[in-house]
């Protein structure tokens, strides 16, 4: 396939024939590295007990560290290269597909996941409850391929997952076969969220090939959501064709109807989807931003997202009983997340200081705390952002410009928010709000986002195993400086503007 670039694009410079080449190529060989220590030393089927210690006695260990290295730094390296956009958009779509086809070879890589799936599908097939009992206690054949900290724990999935796996699992016939069917539901989508990006992106008025590069051939994309399998593609997909659908047709009821449905199912995949609704309330409202206007045209989508649920719930015969589940995903406790990080630093002060350690908990209180208030405030933002243009002359076409970044940008700051202050992190969760990011945000402000993407790519090894757990004290308190330098800098930032702002002169709506 020649890798000439393609005719120069108004949004940006063109991009010269051999970079891209040597991008295109030099991800590939990246990919292939990847999939060679997947079969080597990824999470294979058989007993997650030992881990990276049976992995090392069997004089395999060197030789699939250092593949796994060197593919992921070939990945994050190209993907790197050409942040700024690639040659164009077709060019991208057959780039990231390139590098997908070695990583659909794979085994599962860089978690275990995709056997609790299976696991919990097998449950409540067999008639169990995956939300009050742990696949070890239900008898899952299979059981020894989950990771230990997850055996005895309930489902944190919603009913429309829960439901998907088991029919993977029924018409799987199998391990192997479920895994297989459990994979394909994440390429679908990945193939739907790529589906929908051009029209997001298009709406929001950024380079549709910089936006699938930026997305598309993420590291985190490939080695997660395809080779990993996680249910984190399918959310994706179900939300992103939700907002595409109200950027298109906002205010018709039936849209709004059909974008309700793929937001419960969205929210019956992973509880997560739920930050996006409020600003998918704000699509929804075609003309003036009234208050009349959001109750009539959100509350049209909220039946269709209350509705959905309702039906997926009575459906499973599960009711709501996963919603306890989502408490006990706070088991894991690794630096990655920053509450849970400033925990554990207060903690070794307590302790230093002759007290107890007991401020982890305390610490994700406090940031879930936050995130309530940052969701407000943003959500807020972009109320008072779209409001505003009620009163401007030409409404019509300034609303029709504004709603879909206003509104897109603050689901992503949101759903960014929801992984900066959730109790957990792990590196596959950064792709809930890197495609809607990729699909709002400026060329030159996309460093903030692009750069901890780049740092979640080298956090896990092939078989799962999280490097957070050799690092846990100068993680820890990396982080917490990190927290510490970032707060301080936004606070400064803050004052800056706002004695910036002379009096009687119009303040700046938000963030950009």
């Amino acid at each position: 396939m020649p890798h000439t670039a393609a005719a120069p694009d108004p949004s940006g410079p063109a991009v010269p024939a051999a970079r891209a080449g040597v991008a295109r190529w030099g991800g590939l060989a990246g990919a292939v590295l990847l999939t060679a220590a997947g079969w080597r030393g990824g999470a294979l089927p058989g007993d997650a007990d030992g881990g990276l210690a049976d992995l090392w006695r069997s004089g395999r260990g060197p030789l699939v560290l250092a593949c796994w290295l060197a593919g992921t730094g070939l990945l994050v390296g190209a993907w790197w290269a050409l942040r700024a956009g690639a040659p164009s958009t077709r060019w991208v779509y057959l780039t990231a597909g390139l590098w997908s086809l070695p990583l659909l070879a794979a085994p599962p890589t860089g978690s275990r996941d995709v056997y609790s799936y299976a696991c919990q599908g097998w449950s409540y097939a067999a008639g169990h409850d995956p939300y009050t009992t742990g696949v070890a206690a239900a008898g899952c054949p299979w059981v020894e391929t989950v990771a230990p900290i997850w055996r005895d724990t309930p489902a944190p999935y919603g009913p429309a997952f829960l439901l998907l796996a088991a029919l993977a699992v029924t018409l799987g016939g199998g391990l192997t076969g479920a895994i297989v069917l459990l994979r394909l539901c994440a390429v679908a989508g990945v193939l739907l969220a790529a589906l929908c990006l051009p029209g997001l992106a298009g709406a929001a008025g950024v380079p549709t090939r910089r936006a699938a590069w930026l997305a598309l051939a993420c590291p985190l994309v490939g080695v997660h959501l395809v080779a990993g399998a996680h249910n984190d593609a399918v959310l994706l997909g179900l939300l992103l064709l939700g907002l595409l659908v109200l950027v298109r047709l906002p205010g018709r009821p039936r849209a709004l109807l059909l974008a309700g449905v793929l937001f419960g199912l969205a929210v019956g995949v992973k509880a997560t989807a739920v930050v996006v609704l409020p600003f998918a309330a704000l699509l929804a409202v075609a003309g003036r931003y009234t208050v009349r206007a959001l109750l009539r045209d959100g509350g049209l989508l909220a039946v269709g997202v209350l509705g959905t649920l309702a039906a997926t719930s009575l459906l499973s015969g599960l009711g709501l009983g996963w919603l306890a589940g989502l408490a006990r995903s706070g088991d894991s406790r690794q630096w990655t997340s920053p509450p849970t990080a400033v925990g554990f630093v207060v903690d070794y002060l307590r302790v230093w200081a002759g007290a107890g350690r007991d401020a982890v908990p305390v610490a994700r209180a406090v940031a879930l705390v936050l995130l309530a208030v940052a969701l407000v405030a943003l959500w807020w933002w972009a109320w008072r952002s779209l409001r505003r243009l009620n009163d401007v002359r030409q409404r019509v076409r300034r609303l029709a410009a504004a709603r879909p970044r206003v509104a897109l940008l603050g689901a992503g700051l949101a759903l960014a928010a929801t992984v900066l202050l959730a109790p957990v992190f792990h590196p596959w969760y950064a792709t809930w709000p890197l495609f809607l990011l990729a699909a709002t945000v400026p060329a030159a402000r996309t460093r903030w986002f692009v750069l901890p993407c780049a740092v979640a790519s080298v956090l896990t090894l092939p078989d799962g195993t999280s490097l957070a757990r050799f690092t846990k004290a100068p993680g820890a308190v990396a982080m917490t400086l990190l927290v510490v330098v970032l707060a301080v800098a936004g606070v400064r930032v803050a004052l800056r503007r706002r004695s910036a702002v002379r009096p009687g002169a119009p303040s700046r709506p938000g963030p950009r």
